[in-house]
């Protein structure tokens, strides 16, 4: 079994540099690469192209990446939790690629399964569609979506072991599964790292061979994105 644990997250971020392009798991804030995300902002890195859900919100997540204008080009589905966000998108000062939520999760699990291309009916008709090749299938029409190219791959996981097979818990189970293996390196961070054979077989999410690098986070706040609570009555 190869050990696929590294020391910490400077170890699993090596090879990082100007104008790649990432996909960082997700939804909203919840199941996010908190610690490899804080460590691309101290890295500096500059000119990136992410592909996430969203981009977090103007203080954390993805948005700390903006507020260092560190990413160029932001491949997403939603743009609502985050001022920033729509503030360069609306200057002009980032560039945006919308992408229906459905669309976006199969074109991360195309590239994960080898598969460069696939037709989907989300998206015809609109601006979604512009230059796109278009074919009717049982009289209904589709688009043609290409699966993702990304050098790295961040998820977040809530438990793995050292041969990276990773359990997700609860939400988190978002696009990380689909962005494991989707791109040239997968990164996991997890809550608990564990040797291997702790895990039962019946319970992993996502087995070792979609994972080059793993460790275990230092931090997680794990934020709520919208709290709403009842009132006392």
């Amino acid at each position: 079994m190869i050990n696929k644990k590294v020391a910490n997250v400077s170890e699993a971020l090596e090879g990082v540099s100007n104008d790649m392009t990432f996909m960082l798991g997700g939804f909203g804030l919840c199941g996010i690469p908190e610690n490899a995300i804080a460590k691309l902002v101290d890295l500096g890195v500059k000119g990136l192209t992410c592909i996430s859900n969203n981009a977090g919100v103007d203080d954390f997540g993805l948005g700390l990446l903006l507020q260092k204008k560190q990413i160029k080009k932001m491949v997403s589905s939603y743009v609502g939790e985050n001022d920033e966000f729509e503030r360069q998108m609306l200057s002009g000062e980032l560039e945006v690629e919308l992408i229906p939520q459905g669309t976006l999760a199969e074109r991360c699990r195309a590239a994960q399964a080898g598969i460069p291309a696939f037709f989907t009916p989300a998206g015809y008709g609109t601006e979604v569609a512009e230059g796109k090749e278009t074919r009717d299938f049982n009289g209904k029409m589709h688009v043609l979506e290409n699966a993702f190219k990304a050098d790295f791959s961040f998820v977040k996981a809530w438990k793995g072991d050292e041969a990276g097979n990773l359990i997700f818990k609860g939400t988190a189970r978002n696009f990380n599964p689909a962005m494991c293996g989707a791109a040239n390196i997968t990164v996991a961070e997890v809550e608990e790292l564990v040797p291997v054979g702790t895990l039962d077989p019946n319970e992993i999410h996502i087995p070792g061979i979609f994972v080059q690098r793993i460790f275990q986070g230092d931090i997680y706040e794990k934020r709520i994105e919208q709290r709403t609570v009842r009132q006392r009555d």
